[in-house]
């Protein structure tokens, strides 16, 4: 019998008491840095090496292509010295990786961690400006890439002398990976942040960060499995609609636990969700990994379509904040047979370093969970003081998965850290050992003296029954300082106007934080890559539509 919501702190924190308990999987030790694994790999390469042991198993499917476990261990070799030899190429130099998600992607990066090679995963949405930029940046010796991407790439890559790989579909499954020395402290990669608010940042990773970020997703599911009364060595691998786009950490978040017990990652080119319930049921998909956005769109195709998606155990959102209502729109609909799972993670973490699952997120939606063992957080004022409990200040992390700077910018690295403590830059609390992201700082809307979480508002306006989406920001106001403003998406044959939805907003929430102006829409919002709104762009388009 599953536990009742008012169960669910005391078995959270027993369970994880227990996986991190002296001898455990999870054990940790101190550090001046923060606290690290014990037990945990050294490298990339080690994880690599220990996915050997799933051998036949299925690990990447899209479409007609296949590889196994031992296929892809043996692809990523088989790379890995053609990089070394034929490309010259010596560890430590950067291998721009430009795909979408096709099994070579992994194929690529598995290759840069086996021969001791900096990968680089460039966004795949960007355009040739955008990539010309990051390349300046990052300097890579190779570029590895689809045939769209390489189009979008030519005239820098020609420009530059920079070799373009573009067919690795032909690549040997049998390859013996190069004798190379990797150390825990050498770079494994160079991610480029979202951009949301400005010029993307390298942010460049180790491989013991890499490997800490590898183990916190199998914390958080033997966590699941301890709360719901399973028994962990009973867990059969699971097999996962992979939606995350490959260069974002969310999808590292969900691949780590596939290569650490042979599961199964279901490949999809772009975002369809009919596409989506089709490939649950022939796949016959246990886990749908996704942001938000598209999880909804999921249910929104399922709920039209009477599909109950009768595989399915597990519902898994990341990349963005979750809205308040999706947990128990998730238990309504499945009668409790899906788990709903949210979490936080970003970039310069490595992906997700907090979790919130099962009975304990369907009792607090709006709360992102708990660390992972490896992960230290403290909430602090402006001036770096440790705020008590309940509290609301900046999110503080400090851990083994926290990235070592940005590349070619000490200033913003000076900048991300506060006495060896990165600077989220997230409005957060804490309560009874759980945090609950409140805005983005940058988000926070400061209305003649009274501060407005863009995160709140937005949480009230999706949760009427007409409304698609919503993004709510802060305009210029010459008196009150800046004025909350909304852009909200309606739903195909939505009547609702602006009066209604302000109604709807001053009805659950303080006067001062409806929004003055409201825009309505039917096209959807500017989103980038991960499923975050660009509020740069909306902000632009607000003067023309007062």
């Amino acid at each position: 019998m599953p536990p009742r919501p008012d169960d669910s702190h005391a078995l959270v924190t027993r369970a994880q008491a227990a996986l991190r308990a002296p001898g455990m999987p999870f054990e940790v030790e101190c550090t001046p840095e923060g606290p690290r694994y014990l037990r945990a790999p050294r490298t990339l390469r080690d994880l690599l090496d220990g996915t050997l042991a799933h051998g036949d198993r299925p690990f990447l499917i899209a479409g007609s292509a296949r590889y196994t476990f031992a296929e892809h261990h043996g692809a990523a070799a088989s790379l890995a010295t053609h990089c070394l030899g034929a490309y010259g190429l010596r560890p430590g130099d950067r291998v721009a990786i430009a795909m979408r998600n096709l099994p070579e992607w992994q194929v690529a990066f598995w290759a840069c961690q086996s021969a001791g090679l900096v990968a680089v995963p460039l966004n795949a949405w960007w355009t040739a400006e955008e990539l010309a930029y990051a390349l300046d940046d990052c300097t890579p010796a190779l570029v590895i890439a689809d045939p769209e991407r390489a189009e979008r790439l030519t005239t820098w890559a020609t420009a530059h002398g920079v070799p373009v790989l573009t067919d690795l579909t032909g690549l040997p499954r049998d390859g013996v990976a190069p004798e190379v020395r990797i150390e825990p402290d050498d770079l494994a990669t160079l991610l480029y942040t979202s951009g949301t608010t400005g010029r993307p940042k390298g942010v460049e990773a180790t491989h013991a960060a890499w490997c800490a970020a590898a183990t916190a997703p199998r914390f958080f599911a033997a966590t699941s499995v301890l709360c719901a009364g399973g028994d962990l060595a009973a867990v059969r691998p699971q097999t996962v609609l992979m939606t995350f786009p490959f260069f974002h950490v969310a999808a590292f978040t969900t691949m780590f636990p596939l290569m650490a017990s042979g599961g199964t990652a279901v490949l999809m080119p772009r975002w369809d969700a009919e596409e989506a319930r089709r490939l649950i049921a022939e796949h016959g998909v246990t886990t749908y990994a996704g942001v938000p956005t598209t999880a909804l769109g999921l249910l929104d195709s399922a709920d039209a379509a009477g599909d109950r998606l009768p595989g399915l155990t597990m519902l898994n959102t990341g990349g963005a904040a979750a809205p308040p209502g999706l947990a128990g729109r998730i238990a309504r609909r499945f009668d409790g047979r899906v788990e709903a799972r949210n979490g936080y993670g970003l970039t310069e973490t490595c992906g997700g370093v907090l979790a919130n699952l099962g009975a304990r997120y369907l009792a607090h939606p709006d709360s992102i969970g708990r660390p992972s063992p490896a992960l230290e957080l403290r909430i602090a004022d402006p001036a770096g003081r440790t705020l008590p409990d309940g509290e609301a200040g900046e999110l503080l992390l400090r851990g083994q998965s926290v990235f070592r700077g940005y590349r070619n910018n000490p200033e913003a690295t000076a900048a991300a850290f506060t006495d060896g403590w990165f600077r989220t830059g997230d409005l957060a609390r804490v309560l009874d050992g759980e945090v609950y992201v409140l805005d983005r700082l940058k988000d926070l809307v400061i209305r003649g003296g009274e501060n407005v979480h863009c995160i709140e508002v937005e949480g009230v306006l999706t949760d009427h029954p007409e409304v698609a989406d919503a993004a709510v920001l802060g305009v210029p106001h010459p008196t009150l300082g800046e004025e909350v403003a909304a852009v909200v998406v309606l739903r195909a044959g939505a009547t609702v106007g602006a009066a209604e939805l302000r109604s709807h907003v001053g009805g659950r929430l303080a006067a001062f934080k409806v929004p003055t102006q409201l825009v309505l829409r039917t096209t959807e919002l500017p989103r980038n890559a991960t499923g975050k709104v660009v509020k740069r762009q909306l902000r632009e388009e607000l003067p023309a539509t007062r």
